[in-house]
């Protein structure tokens, strides 16, 4: 194995697996301190990665290569940059949250329960670390399983239909995701090394055709408009724990497939669906606020709300440029963040009242002071108030959509105001309305394990709120590469398979010259 020294990747991903298979050995009393323990282990093993991290470089880091396949070639390659670091710090974050908030709120299965908890947690990993295109494959379609029993089991009364929906989405687009992999691995001179294919040419013609495929796969995944109808339904039928992840991680991967993928693979093809990237980006910021307006149900105005939050990742991401892809990159992390967040507190009300309705959970600043507050901070963050986290990627998306078109950038700015208005709609009726006199017995306040889960979101959306620039640092480099790619004139030379040939490739320089002479001999 090739590894710049310590094999952290390997370590962060193979972790949460083993810990899995443990919690089948352990005592049904020890299932939750075993998963909390393995999840902290694994953000403790992921955090030296932020102060090793080479901010300069714009390449592949904590590189890991072995040969997993002969033929194909198929490797064990995995390795981060500034756009995939803070994805999986953000995971390993996340995750024993999730085990936290799942220490009361799950009865039944729990050794289960977990077991799923941490094998996402390993998928996930391995999709933001993978370089090798089947090794994404198999992370990306290894999150499906687990995610889909986590509705299904553990979710609410139409757990069945809303696991189903999300489980034929998503296996649709990865169908395609497939076919378009398969495609590159002829096209690309048969190889599935991410690093390799990113920094070949291809026709215009083949473009086309892989960004729809694509397209398909990551579209569904974020979820655009209009492939988003399967999100609310399983975002109110999920535990909170798998609202948390899909929210605050699986969305993410649709989003970074495209900066991944897209942008540096399909340079030409981006630019020319940009049009129609940038109309579905507004259209999902716009429809989304709206949908959220019309909702009684906390959680399902939440999740209407990431549809509206994601439809700025989007639009930033196909700006092609510096502001724009930066600005997207940092509201992917401070949505998982801030939505992460609101959907804890919606999982702990849950837990008293039984109800997510609005109507049901009103005026909990008097028996809920602490829980009011941090659930005020959360939406504040949500609708972008200076000073928290998400304002600062919002604002770099729309710094960077204005350069592209002022227009569009004005729209876009509607969403934000839809946003003030659900969000503070919420929080006046939440918060500071007059709490109904059926559940006040059951309306304890945040206990210790319930404020411990929350209190480092919040410190993460005052740090990145007030102090984004070590996160900026960090992705500057890599999206800086990913820029000059996308917007460089193309040099093509057409080959009979309707591939464009990179003249800076040497294997194929020296075949080319091989061929010349052979055809040059009398």
């Amino acid at each position: 194995m090739q590894s710049g020294g310590f094999p952290w990747l390997t370590f962060l991903i193979l972790l949460p697996l083993a810990g899995a298979a443990a919690l089948f050995f352990v005592k049904e009393t020890s299932v939750r301190m075993v998963a909390l323990g393995v999840t902290l282990a694994d953000l403790l093993l992921s955090l030296p990665l932020w102060w090793l991290f080479d901010a300069s470089s714009s390449q592949m880091q904590f590189a890991e290569n072995a040969v997993w396949i002969t033929s194909p070639p198929i490797n064990y390659h995995l390795g981060l940059d500034g756009i995939s670091l803070p994805l999986v710090l953000m995971t390993t974050v996340l995750m024993p949250l999730c085990v936290s908030i799942s220490w009361r709120s799950i009865e039944s299965r729990i050794r289960s329960f977990m077991a799923m908890l941490l094998i996402m947690e390993a998928a996930m990993i391995g999709v933001f670390a993978a370089l090798d295109f089947v090794l994404f494959y198999v992370f990306w379609e290894a999150m499906l399983i687990p995610m889909y029993l986590l509705i299904g089991v553990w979710g609410g009364p139409n757990r069945l239909y809303a696991a189903i929906k999300f489980f034929l989405y998503t296996l649709a687009g990865s169908v395609l995701l497939l076919v378009a992999i398969i495609a590159l691995y002829f096209q690309g001179g048969q190889t599935f090394d991410i690093v390799q294919l990113s920094q070949q040419t291809y026709s215009p013609r083949l473009q086309f055709w892989l960004f729809l495929a694509f397209f398909a796969a990551f579209a569904v995944k974020v979820p655009m408009f209009p492939f988003h109808t399967w999100l609310p339904d399983a975002h109110v039928e999920a535990p909170t724990a798998g609202s948390v992840i899909l929210a605050s991680v699986l969305l993410k991967m649709g989003t970074y497939g495209f900066l991944r993928f897209s942008l540096p693979m399909l340079p030409d093809a981006s630019k020319d669906f940009t049009p129609m990237v940038v109309t579905l980006s507004i259209v999902a910021i716009i429809y989304g606020a709206y949908m959220a307006l019309a909702q009684a149900d906390i959680k399902k105005l939440i999740a209407y709300s990431s549809v509206s939050h994601m439809g700025f990742v989007t639009l930033g991401l196909f700006m092609f440029n510096q502001q724009g892809i930066e600005g997207a990159v940092m509201q992917m992390v401070n949505h998982g963040i801030t939505t992460g967040g609101l959907f804890l507190c919606v999982g702990i009300i849950y837990e008293r009242t039984h109800s997510r309705q609005i109507a049901d959970n009103v005026g909990l600043t008097k028996p809920m002071p602490r829980y009011a507050t941090l659930l005020v901070i959360f939406a504040l963050s949500s609708l972008g108030l200076p000073g928290t986290n998400s304002f600062v990627g919002e604002f770099m998306v729309l710094v960077g959509t204005f350069m592209w078109s002022k227009l569009a950038a004005a729209i876009a700015s509607l969403g934000i105001i839809l946003a003030a208005a659900y969000i503070l709609w919420m929080v006046q009726r939440v918060a500071f309305g007059e709490p109904l006199a059926k559940f006040l017995p059951k309306l304890k306040d945040l206990n210790q394990r319930e404020m411990v889960t929350l209190i480092p979101l919040v410190v993460l959306v005052f740090w990145i709120g007030l102090f984004p620039n070590p996160i900026l640092i960090r992705m500057h480099a890599s999206v800086t590469q990913v820029v000059a790619r996308a917007t460089a004139p193309p040099r093509e030379s057409p080959t009979s398979t309707g591939r464009v040939a990179p003249l800076s490739n040497p294997i194929q320089k020296a075949h080319m010259i091989q061929a010349m002479e052979e055809a040059a001999r009398p």
